[in-house]
């Protein structure tokens, strides 16, 4: 598929023709959908009427269960080369649509395709809590996205948003559900739940925001569990001042409490003020499908990956917008990018399908210097320790399984922390 320019524009510019971005036609999201329907293996498709719902978000592994037995005598086990390890397998039982660590690195939640969320401990990588109840045993729709809050309660708060357009809080040693929100969607009459399918918190953990199918993005307070407002784009068919597609991830600036970016299927990145209603400007170029928009709290860089084979992973400068480079494919080919995030200065974490495969890549040569090949399913989602003693631990979800991945540097890293422990 053809890709226009990656520029730059002022949402208030009124001379900026929608048509002039690269929004996806229903032909060309039907065809990308066919393309990603692949990576499902036993799962079915859910599809809507007006629209090819994505493989990633609505897969139901109604035939998991029965297949992982038969499966199992021919897995093949992944290849790890370079400095990275498969240092632990989880065996979940059904498709892992999202995985996401707690503040310390000691838990690792996975929301799986049927709307349970499971907790693990990584330092023994033994399953701690199932978090489900009557409502997700009843909708059975996949969780999409899983964020820990901070908070005094030992980091036990998560919160999970699902397929069924429920954003839910769960209280992890408590196994049950503190509250609820059931998100309807901006265009529909008769109240309907849009599916929701992403999140991020602000730093202060004061507030949510959740994108969804309806190309909205609500903002929640967290203390009332009230919607703040809706950020979403104007009715206007000459200038791009929101989403015109689903949303596939948000993301807050890490030191600037107003401010979050966000992307999907219309191939455009949106910057946002939570005191605004409509984007203060935007990007044009990334094809976002899942939790692949990160901003380095360092360098105030945007990271982007895309699921096409071109241009999948970009970097961005955050305060001008302007490109800063594209990360070049490796050499075992380009994956198709569903998930993919900074690893500290040094390093970016990247993965997707066609090829299953998770590089780690050299930040300053942007060349891959590890890699895990041969994964029996897509890349989903992703997530990196950020700190403690598990620092730098990767977990990286393909098919029923998560994969925790640890490195050399990590493992001095962990002798140093139990030293000082000492």
């Amino acid at each position: 598929m053809s890709r226009s320019p990656s520029t730059f524009v002022d949402a208030d510019n009124p001379h900026q023709s929608l048509r002039s971005q690269s929004e996806l036609t229903d032909t060309e999201s039907r065809s990308e959908t066919d393309e990603a329907e692949s990576d499902l293996g036993t799962c079915t498709i859910l599809q809507s009427d007006d629209v090819c719902t994505d493989s990633r978000e609505e897969s139901v592994c109604t035939e998991t269960q029965k297949t992982i037995g038969s499966h199992w005598s021919s897995y093949v086990q992944p290849k790890a080369e370079g400095d990275l390890r498969i240092y632990s397998q989880l065996e979940c039982g059904c498709e892992v649509m999202a995985c996401q660590f707690n503040n310390d690195g000691a838990l690792l939640a996975v929301g799986l395709s049927n709307g349970t969320i499971k907790v693990y401990n990584t330092d023994t990588s033994s399953l701690v809590q199932t978090l489900r109840d009557s409502e997700s045993l009843l909708s059975s729709l996949p969780v999409t996205a899983l964020r820990f809050i901070l908070s005094s309660k030992s980091h036990s708060l998560l919160l999970a948003t699902y397929a069924s357009g429920s954003v839910r809080c769960w209280y992890i040693w408590g196994h049950e559900c503190l509250w609820t929100v059931r998100e309807v969607g901006e265009s529909s009459s008769q109240g309907e739940p849009r599916q929701t399918l992403s999140l991020s918190i602000s730093a202060s953990g004061e507030t949510a925001a959740a994108g969804g199918s309806d190309s909205a993005i609500h903002l929640y307070d967290m203390k009332t569990q009230q919607r703040l407002s809706t950020c979403s784009a104007s009715s206007s068919r000459t200038v791009m001042d929101g989403h015109r597609l689903r949303v596939f991830a948000v993301t807050f600036h890490p030191a600037k409490e107003n401010e979050f970016i966000s992307g999907g299927w219309d191939n455009t990145i949106h910057f946002w003020d939570t005191r605004q209603q409509r984007s203060v400007r935007m990007l044009s170029g990334p094809h976002i499908c899942g939790d692949s928009l990160h901003i380095d709290p360092v360098t105030n860089q945007i990271l982007s990956g895309s699921w096409r084979k071109e241009k999948a992973l970009e970097i961005w400068e955050y305060s001008s917008g302007q490109k800063i480079c594209e990360v070049p494919e490796d050499p075992h080919g380009q994956s198709r990018v569903y998930t993919c995030d900074w690893l500290g200065q040094d390093y970016i974490v990247a993965g997707g399908s066609q090829p299953n495969m998770l590089r780690l890549i050299d930040r300053r040569t942007l060349t891959s210097v590890s890699r895990v090949l041969g994964l029996p399913s897509a890349i989903f989602s992703s997530s990196i320790s950020p700190r403690g003693k598990c620092t730098g631990l990767i977990a990286v979800t393909s098919g029923s399984r998560v994969f925790l991945l640890d490195s050399s540097s990590h493992q001095a890293m962990k002798q140093n922390v139990h030293c000082e422990e000492k």
